[in-house]
């Protein structure tokens, strides 16, 4: 995956960090973290040091550190000859992430089936139909996220294990350029359905069902963008 923008300030129009209380390098992390999750970076996109620099007032040291914290994450690649881009993830790499993110979050699911209240429950319902009003919209990648990324809030609360959101929580934001490749092919009354049956199966309390069909929703996915990755790589 690559862009056709070079510039760093036509692709990201950036402003000065500084005018909050958070510390600086805390600044220019949350500001390159969500430019990268919304899209604005996308990936490929050389970050270059002077041009954060200039345009977010900031001094080398504390870019270099921001980049570093970035990369440790998985967002941001160093490339020899070339410095710091936005992640684009191999198919390989991709293939990992989200077969690592299927296991995971069915045991995420699970977990959901066994603690989650009846009010949690029913705001899991309520957010897999919120995602089935988007999607049938036909809203752009950005809103189809969003919506899916509301079911799955729900889910992490009701599953009620900080462990469980430390280790999801890395796999999402790394797997967040995939998902936005993959959203347009995934096949959006397929996705409704998948999540309606996964509530079905939490309602009648079968939690390893429903680890199950999620486990193979996040699996049909992983087809679906590896393909549109596969097309990326050979257009």
């Amino acid at each position: 995956m690559s862009t056709s923008t070079n510039s760093l300030a036509d692709a990201w129009a950036a402003s000065p960090v500084g005018r909050i209380a958070a510390p600086l390098r805390e600044q220019v992390i949350q500001a390159l973290r969500a430019a990268i999750l919304d899209f604005r970076l996308k990936p490929g996109q050389r970050l270059v040091e002077r041009e954060l620099i200039e345009q977010l007032g900031v001094s080398r040291t504390t870019v270099r550190e921001a980049l570093r914290e970035l990369t440790s994450e998985g967002l941001v690649t160093v490339v020899p000859q070339k410095g710091a881009i936005v992640s684009a993830p191999s198919l390989e790499e991709a293939r990992d992430l989200y077969e690592a993110r299927a296991a995971l979050e069915a045991v995420v699911v699970r977990r959901f089936a066994e603690r989650a209240s009846k009010s949690q429950i029913m705001k899991l319902a309520a957010a897999a139909e919120s995602f089935a009003e988007v999607a049938e919209a036909g809203g752009d990648a950005a809103s189809v996220l969003t919506a899916k990324d509301v079911f799955y809030d729900v889910l992490i609360d009701g599953a009620g294990s900080a462990v469980l959101q430390q280790l999801t929580e890395g796999i999402q934001a790394r797997v967040r350029v995939l998902r936005a490749v993959a959203m347009p092919a995934e096949g959006h009354s397929a996705a409704v359905e998948e999540l309606r049956g996964i509530v079905e199966a939490i309602q009648r309390g079968d939690g390893e069902r429903a680890g199950t069909l999620y486990s193979r929703h996040i699996l049909r996915v992983v087809e679906r963008a590896l393909q549109s990755l596969e097309e990326a790589e050979g257009s």
